[in-house]
């Protein structure tokens, strides 16, 4: 992308980002506790130094992506300094709302992790991931903690169900986890093994039935990798 291009962006983040801090709107501290899955409440905060600072990372490293507006969908669920991926080279499927940090992680886990290891390994490079998506407002699953909200449900989530090779072969969770083809196998353990140093919390089907058909990946404080 020319600097033009990149200069108009920046600029209109900055301008965002100045009309977010002069909101006249609730705040996480002014909201009444609601249900879960109530209407959605936007709140008006200004985005945090740590927030801004992940946007101009992405910016340095080439990615395209639209910031979202914080929202309160009641009972925990809650959505600030999110943005939607558009584009940072490779193809990914139903990506929506997602933590800033989450998409700083997930981009880089991708470029330097997925994509050389499909090369390396498969020869052929990755060129699309496939994943179920990002927010989710609700509790974990396939745990014995069944009141425990999600990572999901705070934007800080996303869950990975295949990837796509540039020789057109499609290695899925579900059906390839345990494919008998040693080489398939490696590729699958070395993205996971590579997603576990990055993220908080990885999750495969070895860890449990709930995860059969997906690697889950946060940036919660877990600190599980399985």
């Amino acid at each position: 992308m020319r600097w033009g291009t990149w200069a108009r962006t920046g600029a209109a983040i900055g301008i965002a980002l100045s009309l977010a801090a002069c909101g006249s709107g609730p705040t996480r501290t002014d909201l009444p506790t609601r249900p879960r899955n109530s209407p959605p409440i936007v709140l008006t905060q200004p985005p945090s130094r740590a927030t801004q600072a992940c946007y101009a990372d992405l910016l340095q490293q080439s990615v395209r992506y639209s910031a979202l507006p914080d929202r309160d969908y009641g009972g925990g669920c809650l959505l600030t300094g999110t943005l939607q991926l558009i584009d940072y080279g490779v193809p990914t499927t139903n990506l929506r709302a997602m933590a800033c940090p989450l998409a700083r992680t997930f981009v880089a886990w991708v470029r330097y992790g997925v994509v050389p290891s499909g090369r390396e390994i498969l020869g052929s490079p990755v060129v699309r991931v496939e994943s179920m998506g990002t927010y989710a407002c609700r509790n974990t699953v396939g745990t014995r903690t069944i009141n425990r909200l999600s990572e999901h449900a705070v934007g800080n989530a996303v869950d990975v169900s295949a990837f796509v090779l540039e020789d057109g072969r499609r290695i899925t969770i579900e059906r390839d986890w345990r494919n008998p083809d040693p080489a398939v196998q490696d590729f699958l353990q070395t993205v996971r093994r590579s997603a576990c140093k990055r993220f908080g919390t990885v999750l495969s089907p070895d860890y449990n039935a709930a995860h059969y058909n997906h690697l889950h990946l946060d940036l919660g404080r877990g600190g599980l990798c399985r």
